[in-house]
């Protein structure tokens, strides 16, 4: 479900610290932000409802935790996630977090074979010196679940989870691209709205892709059938399964641990 990029070596310095500038002012509102590590509803985010907790809540929420620790430990160096097959998602666009995504878990997931000990993907920050620290994983289950059989997983009351939904893709890029994190689109008719005439325009192109296109994707600012097939883009009603992420390592409680928020 996930794939690495490579993006051109030979950027400028000048080139480089533009697209930082531009980082920096798009960051937690734009495609560059859109894996980011807050979440919240809106057009292109859907999210079970509240509950109350319940004891036994609070106590397979411990044992979901505990679990998490034991078996997840070992992926807090991000070398051995990569061996055992968690790949980085959309590696070259600017994320708050990062998925770190095994296609064989991802698979089991979305066949209803849920398993904690196995997470479809595992989340970690970039170091600025280089490397990841992890900072929890996400666990996904099929888009047909409703809440009963959700909260069988991990209950309502800890946390929420959430599907992506009326997402608007470019001509050129389908749901399977998506799925597997190719953002270049093959499309000829694909343009940026940024200037990809001069050097800086490509190399943000081909850092970003469609993203770099503030209409389409998971905060695009399309988010209604008919806006996007007006600009040629497919319109998705929902796109991935649900999903939840889960902070075990951030402390003992639980607050902290199912908050929809990165700790």
């Amino acid at each position: 479900m996930a794939s690495a990029f490579i993006v051109a070596a030979l950027v400028t310095s000048a080139i480089a610290h533009d697209m930082d500038k531009m980082e920096k002012e798009d960051s937690g509102g734009s495609a560059m932000g859109q894996m980011g590590a807050h979440m919240k509803m809106g057009d292109h985010m859907r999210m079970t409802d509240s509950r109350a907790a319940t004891p036994e809540d609070t106590h397979r929420g411990e044992a979901i935790v505990k679990t998490m620790r034991e078996k997840l430990a070992k992926y807090q160096d991000y070398r051995v996630a990569l061996a055992d097959g968690y790949l980085p998602y959309m590696e070259t666009v600017p994320q708050d977090v990062y998925h770190f995504s095994s296609r064989a878990a991802s698979a089991a997931e979305y066949a209803g074979n849920f398993d904690l000990e196995h997470p479809g993907s595992l989340l970690y920050e970039k170091q600025t010196l280089g490397g990841y620290k992890m900072v929890g994983a996400m666990y996904s289950a099929p888009p047909t679940d409703d809440p009963a059989q959700l909260d069988k997983l991990i209950p309502l009351s800890l946390s929420h989870w959430h599907a992506h939904t009326n997402i608007c893709l470019p001509a050129g890029v389908t749901e399977d691209d998506v799925f597997n994190g190719r953002i270049v689109p093959s499309h000829p008719r694909f343009a940026s709205p940024r200037d990809s005439s001069n050097q800086m325009g490509h190399a943000l192109q081909m850092r970003l892709g469609y993203l770099a296109d503030a209409r389409f994707g998971f905060t695009g600012t399309i988010s209604e059938q008919a806006e996007c097939e007006a600009v040629g883009g497919t319109f998705h009603k929902q796109i991935f399964g649900w999903m939840i992420h889960v902070y075990p390592f951030a402390g003992d409680d639980l607050r902290v641990a199912f908050s929809t928020d990165v700790p």
